[in-house]
């Protein structure tokens, strides 16, 4: 395990006009010993004088942290390009649980993909126990709450901080059948060791009375689902990674588009990432890129003897969102069945091609702010991020069909006070992340494909990463979500 002094022989601070500068002059000397990605790397010594000023600027209102951090050094341990929720997390990881340097590479800043457009559930309800994803998004809602308890340890309150509440969640449905299903969820839930209740029609009432579901449906209830804020998460999560600046160990390289690989002319293995104005050399190389990895590999690798396709590609989402909202109130996370199965198809007119068929089932959720957010749909409709109005719409409409008060506002009401997001889930044919070594390439992973679990499954893809990185046993068998035989 890595070993680091630091010295600093100067620290100077002042505020001007609301702009907060650092200026200090540093003496940085590493020593380490590390293992990574199963090879031991020999204890080195490295002195370099850093003379940097880091100036903190306003806010932009599509971006929760500060401005990045700039490093004057371009040499890293390890190296992830995505700014996303899983690229943060394992940054995250390797800054608490080693004494590796990180840096964090984007096209953009924070929150400015899939992340920031998401619902903010952790859920169990809706997932299967039987799926290869199960242990994997149980570890990492376990990884969630610890790190709940311990920001509540420290005196601080998780919903300030993160959004965090324990909600619990309702996966509903109305008929017969769906009924028939929800009880069999709740037995698989039950028998998989998390506590789950079916709730026939009568008794889901009195729980959730703003929800109908008619006499024939009822609904599968899992008390200890949580949910959580992104923008909040991902500003926290960014603070204590930036607590590691001091050390020399982080950096963050924003608003620059990856450009290429520097790559070993003896052993072919990558040693460094080129923007389009640093050079980031890394022992590790990590593309966490969301939706956006298959054309960035793609480019990447163009004309090499590396064969890589990494099936990922986006599937668009829309999000209502309706500010300040007391029409009603809701104590639970909903979801429709159908959602899990994408059952309800609806042919976009004047498309032929079925992978244009445009599903919308029930999702509804509080934010900690009295938000009420409406979704969910599905759509493959390439790198568009074009809000579409009939599809806001369908989302009204469907949410009306199961909390009847939303039937007598008309959406019209809603101009000032609503807002939609719309994103781009990382989607993978197989349901599955694609998380593990480029094949043919022992230092370079990937960590992507989660479609709309990223923020559900982070930690424990995070620490997963890590692991592999590091040379590590993981805590889940991590097979199922190799790109070897997947990405080839």
């Amino acid at each position: 395990m890595a070993s680091m002094a630091l010295n600093s022989p100067s620290s100077n601070h002042f505020v001007n006009d609301g702009y907060t500068s650092f200026s200090r002059v540093r003496l940085c000397s590493f020593s380490f010993e590390s293992s990574l990605y199963g090879f031991k790397i020999p204890r080195r010594q490295l002195s370099l004088s850093v003379n940097e000023t880091i100036t903190t600027r306003p806010k932009p209102a599509c971006y929760s942290g500060s401005e990045p951090l700039k490093a004057s050094s371009q040499s890293f341990d390890v190296v992830i390009v995505g700014a996303g929720i899983i690229g943060l997390t394992i940054a995250r990881q390797f800054l608490i649980g080693s004494d590796l340097s990180v840096a964090v590479v984007d096209k953009a800043v924070p929150c400015s993909g899939a992340t920031g457009a998401g619902q903010g559930y952790i859920w169990m309800v809706h997932k299967n126990p039987g799926s290869q994803t199960w242990e994997l998004t149980k570890r990492s809602h376990q990884l969630w709450k610890r790190l709940a308890e311990t920001i509540r340890d420290q005196g601080m309150d998780p919903l300030q901080v993160l959004g965090w509440k324990k909600t619990g969640s309702l996966l509903v449905g109305r008929t017969p059948g769906d009924s028939i299903i929800l009880r069999e969820r709740v037995r698989q839930l039950s028998e998989a060791g998390l506590t789950a209740e079916y709730l026939p029609s009568n008794e889901l009432l009195s729980v959730e009375p703003a929800l109908f579901v008619g006499s024939d449906g009822g609904a599968a209830f899992v008390p200890d689902d949580c949910q959580l804020d992104a923008l909040r998460t991902v500003s926290y999560i960014e603070k204590v990674n930036r607590s590691f600046t001091l050390e020399g160990r982080y950096a963050e390289f924003y608003h620059e588009p990856v450009a290429g690989l520097v790559r070993s002319t003896s052993s072919g293995e990558v040693e460094a990432v080129r923007t389009s104005n640093n050079t980031l050399y890394g022992k590790a190389i990590v593309v966490a890129a969301g939706c956006w990895s298959q054309s960035l590999m793609h480019d990447l690798f163009r004309g090499s003897n590396v064969k890589l396709d990494v099936l990922v590609k986006p599937r668009k989402g829309h999000l209502l969102v309706l500010e300040n909202f007391n029409s009603l109130h809701l104590n639970h996370g909903l979801m429709e069945v159908g959602y899990v199965d994408y059952e309800n198809a609806i042919l976009t007119p004047g498309l032929n091609d079925q992978s244009q068929t445009l599903s919308v089932s029930m999702t509804a959720t509080m934010d900690t702010m009295g938000n009420l957010i409406l979704g969910s749909s599905r759509q493959f409709a390439g790198f568009s991020t074009e809000v579409e109005d009939s599809i806001i719409l369908h989302i009204w409409k469907r949410a009306g069909d199961f909390i009847p008060k939303l039937k007598e506002l008309s959406l019209k009401n809603f101009i000032k006070n609503r807002n939609v997001r719309v994103g781009l889930r990382p989607y993978m044919p197989d349901g599955k992340p694609v998380i593990g070594h480029v094949p043919g390439l022992s230092n370079m992973f990937l960590a992507t494909g989660h479609e709309g679990g990223g923020l559900s499954m982070a930690l424990g893809t995070a620490e997963m990463v890590v692991d592999m990185v590091m040379g590590n046993p993981t805590h889940v068998d991590n097979s199922p979500f190799a790109a070897q035989g997947r990405c080839c």
